[in-house]
C-alpha cells in the first residue's frame, strides 16, 4: 500500500487538526505524519495568544491534547523552519507538507506618530503576558492613562490585562515575572477606540461581559456614542449576538461610573465608540502623549463616515490591537499585502505563474488571513486535507522516507529537539510549579529551561 509521509509545520491547532482530519479521512494509503513547531511546547496561540484568565478557551488544549495523546503523530519542538529544517530536506524525507504557522506580527497603522515611545503592538504585549519564550521578561508598564486601538476580542484582551488588579489573576496560569510587572502596574484608566457603533463591534458577548466584572473597575460608556442609526437598530433587532452586547453596554450606562460621573474604583474602563484615529501625538522627549481621533458617524450601512470633529484624549501609552499579519518563510511564495502564502484552496501557489506547487500546501491563519475564531480552523484544514488525498499523483518521491531519517538529521545538526514525551515532562513540571500555591500551573518562561525539562536534562 502507497504511504503518505507528510510534514506539518507549526503545532497550534491549525497543524494539529489538519493531522488530525487526514488520519481519520477516507483514503487508499497509509499517512505518517511529523508535526514541527519552533517553541518547545505545541497548541501554538491557545497557549501563546490567550489570556491566563480565559480557562475555558484554554479548554480547547485538552481537545488537541487528546489528537496528540493518541500516539499516531510525531512531534519535533524547538525546530525552525528554515534554520534547523529547510525546505529542500522536507522534499528529500517527505511526500509533502502543510504550513501552519499562524500570524503572530501586528499589522500596521499608517498614522503619524504610531512610531512613538510607548506606542505597541498588542501582538507583543500578548505575548509577554502569556510567557513567549522569545520575548523579553520585562514589560512597561509605567502610564496612568493608556489606549487600546480596536474593537476585537484582542483588544478587550489587551485593555482587560492592562486593568485587571494582578492579584486576581493569581488563580491562573499567569508567569511569575508577569505578575510581578502587573504587580508595579501604575494604570489608572485604560481608554478602547473604535471607529464604528457599538452595535458593530468585533468582539463576543462573552468577552464584553468579563470586563464588567473586574474586581475594583468601573465601566465609564459614554451616552452621546448610543444615538442609533436605523442600521443599528436592525442590527440589535435581528442578530442575537448583537442583541447581547448591546444589553450589557445599556446596563452599564446606568451605572454611577457613566461618563465618569460618582464612580469609586481604582481602575477605570473607558469605551471609545465612534472614533478613528487620526495622529499620535508625541511629548518632547518623543513619548507618547495623546491620541487625536476624528468623531465618526454611522453611515446608514453599518460602516462609518467622518464629521470633521477632532478630539484628543490625553495618554502616556499606546496599543494597538487591530489585527494580526503573517510571517514569510524561507523559499515559500508570500503575499506581503495581505501577510498569507498565495493559495487555492490551501494548494499553494509560485508567486509569479500561479501556477499549483506541487507538495506544498496552507491550512489555517496562513493561509486565509487572521478572522474567524479557533473553530473555523477545522473547516479550513478539511479543504487542504481534501487536496492533499486529491494530488496523490503530484506528490514529492522522497531520497529517504524512512522514519528515523528525520531524529539522524536533527542530532547531526546539533538541534535539541523536544518530542511528545518531553512536553509531558514539561507540562507536569508546570503543574507541579503551581501545585503548593493553589494554582492550575505556573507557566515555565525561559527557552532553555523549557528544552532542559522537557529533554530531562
Amino acid at each position: 500500500m502507497t504511504k503518505l509521509r507528510l510534514a506539518i509545520v507549526g503545532a497550534g491547532p491549525a497543524g494539529i487538526y489538519a493531522a488530525d482530519i487526514l488520519l481519520k479521512a477516507e483514503r487508499k494509503f497509509d499517512v505518517s505524519i511529523d508535526l514541527f513547531e519552533q517553541l518547545p511546547a505545541p497548541y501554538g496561540l491557545v497557549r501563546y495568544g490567550v489570556a491566563p484568565d480565559h480557562p475555558r478557551i484554554k479548554g480547547i488544549i485538552n481537545a488537541l491534547r487528546d489528537v496528540l495523546d493518541r500516539g499516531d503523530i510525531r512531534l519535533f519542538g524547538n525546530v525552525r523552519f528554515g534554520e534547523d529544517i529547510t525546505l529542500d530536506d522536507l522534499k528529500k524525507h517527505y511526500n509533502a507538507v502543510i504550513f501552519a504557522t499562524g500570524a503572530i506580527r501586528d499589522t500596521t497603522l499608517d498614522i503619524p506618530g504610531i512610531d512613538a515611545v510607548a506606542s505597541y503592538g498588542a501582538a507583543d504585549y500578548v505575548s509577554w503576558f502569556d510567557g513567549h519564550p522569545d520575548v523579553p521578561r520585562e514589560w512597561p508598564l509605567d502610564a496612568a492613562s493608556v489606549g487600546v486601538l480596536g474593537n476585537g476580542n484582542v483588544a478587550l484582551d489587551v485593555a482587560r490585562m492592562l486593568a485587571k488588579h494582578a492579584e486576581d489573576l493569581l488563580v491562573t496560569e499567569v508567569p511569575e515575572n508577569v505578575y510581578e510587572g502587573l504587580k508595579a502596574s501604575e494604570v489608572t484608566d485604560v481608554h478602547v477606540f473604535g471607529r464604528r457603533g457599538p452595535a458593530q463591534v468585533k468582539f463576543t458577548p462573552l468577552e464584553l461581559r468579563e470586563l464588567g466584572e473586574l474586581r475594583d473597575v468601573d465601566m465609564v460608556v459614554y451616552d452621546e456614542d448610543f444615538d442609533y442609526d436605523e442600521a443599528s437598530k436592525d442590527a440589535v433587532s435581528s442578530n442575537k449576538q448583537v442583541m447581547v452586547i448591546d444589553r450589557i453596554l445599556q446596563s452599564w450606562r446606568k451605572r454611577d461610573s457613566v461618563n465618569n460621573a460618582g464612580g469609586t474604583a481604582s481602575r477605570r474602563l473607558h469605551l471609545h465608540f465612534w472614533a478613528r484615529p487620526v495622529e499620535v501625538r508625541k511629548d518632547e522627549a518623543g513619548r507618547v502623549a495623546a491620541l487625536v481621533y476624528e468623531r465618526t458617524k454611522p453611515d446608514g450601512q453599518g460602516g462609518a463616515v467622518g464629521t470633521g470633529e477632532i478630539r484628543e484624549v490625553p495618554l502616556q501609552a499606546m496599543y494597538r490591537a487591530i489585527g494580526y499579519f503573517g510571517s514569510p518563510l524561507p523559499d515559500v511564495p508570500f503575499d506581503k499585502k495581505h501577510g498569507v502564502i498565495p493559495n487555492r484552496e490551501g494548494q499553494v501557489l509560485a508567486k509569479d505563474s500561479n501556477q499549483q506547487m506541487t507538495g506544498i500546501y496552507a491550512t489555517g491563519w496562513i493561509k486565509r488571513g487572521p478572522v474567524g475564531l479557533i473553530g473555523h480552523t477545522k473547516s479550513d484544514a478539511m479543504e487542504t486535507v481534501r487536496h492533499i488525498i486529491n494530488d496523490q499523483g503530484s506528490w514529492w518521491h522522497p531520497e529517504d522516507p524512512s522514519e528515523e531519517a528525520i531524529p539522524a538529521l536533527l542530532q547531526e545538526r546539533g538541534v535539541k529537539w523536544t518530542d511528545l514525551d518531553g512536553w509531558h515532562r514539561l507540562d507536569e513540571h508546570e503543574i507541579s510549579l503551581g501545585a503548593p500555591h493553589e494554582r492550575a500551573r505556573v507557566k515555565v518562561v525561559p527557552r532553555d529551561e523549557m528544552v532542559r525539562v522537557s529533554r530531562g536534562e
